[in-house]
């Protein structure tokens, strides 16, 4: 992840700014609940979806695809202990196709199923 350490400069030859790499991030949480296409992404900052997917990397270390599925999951993981929706209404709010992807990617990445965590 990102450090307070990072420079500006570090960005830039990195392939993103501090100010583009923010617009980007801020898009994603903004937009969480819907379809995130890579070109979508890309547009955000005018960058070409190749170039943006290789500079993101670059600087978070995941692609964007994994990122969003990563938010995904860190929001759904917010929502099992704040509210008592149901675990299928979760998903679709945080931008999952179906609650059985939301299992899936849930489990990959916290090891536990979203039921286990609430």
């Amino acid at each position: 992840m990102l450090t307070t350490t990072t420079s500006t400069a570090e960005f830039k030859h990195k392939g993103l700014t501090c100010t583009q790499l923010q617009q980007v991030l801020d898009y994603i949480q903004t937009h969480l609940d819907r379809g995130l296409s890579l070109t979508e992404l890309a547009e955000v900052i005018n960058l070409s979806p190749t170039y943006f997917a290789s500079a993101f990397k670059q600087v978070i270390d995941i692609s964007p695809h994994q990122y969003v599925i990563q938010q995904r999951v860190e929001q759904a993981k917010l929502m099992l202990s704040k509210t008592d929706l149901a675990i299928s209404d979760i998903a679709l709010q945080v931008g999952f196709s179906s609650q059985s992807h939301l299992n899936q990617q849930f489990k990959r990445m916290t090891g536990m199923t979203p039921k286990q965590i609430r």
